[in-house]
């Protein structure tokens, strides 16, 4: 009995082998995609913390402006007083963060009214600078009595 040579033989392993690479190659591609979102996810919740706890800094200074007396008249920007500049302590979720709170005050005179502007800087960070996890987020307003 004589056989016939076969002359495809050995076709389909190196369709086998294609398509595990590509397969392959797909599956390392949505871990990274999946990676990036869950990353992106991750650092939009802490930017909206960031900002959270940048205006509770803000509300502690117009807290602390309230109470502050009405200084003499001096039309040239100076720091306010103690306790500025100042760190905020937080609690809760937002403990991660360090906020920093800094004033300048400027007293005109309205009429026969002396009037004190606040200009007021709140920064919020959480992290190291130049790392994956860094977020800073900063408020400014301006408070007059």
């Amino acid at each position: 009995m004589n056989r016939v040579p076969r002359t495809e033989s050995g076709f389909v392993l190196p369709t086998a082998i294609f398509l595990l690479v590509i397969l392959a190659a797909l599956a390392a591609y949505m871990v990274s995609l999946s990676r990036t979102s869950q990353l992106s996810s991750a650092l939009d919740i802490q930017g909206s913390r960031a900002y959270q706890a940048a205006r509770a800094g803000m509300e502690w200074a117009a807290w602390q402006v309230v109470n502050f007396p009405v200084p003499p008249l001096n039309p040239v920007p100076t720091p306010c007083p103690p306790p500025f500049p100042g760190a905020v302590a937080l609690t809760g979720t937002l403990t991660s963060f360090n906020v920093a709170v800094t004033c300048t005050q400027t007293v005109v005179l309205d009429g026969a009214t002396t009037v004190a502007i606040y200009q007021i800087t709140s920064t919020a960070t959480s992290g190291l600078a130049g790392e994956v996890d860094f977020v800073s987020r900063q408020i400014q307003a301006s408070f007059s009595k």
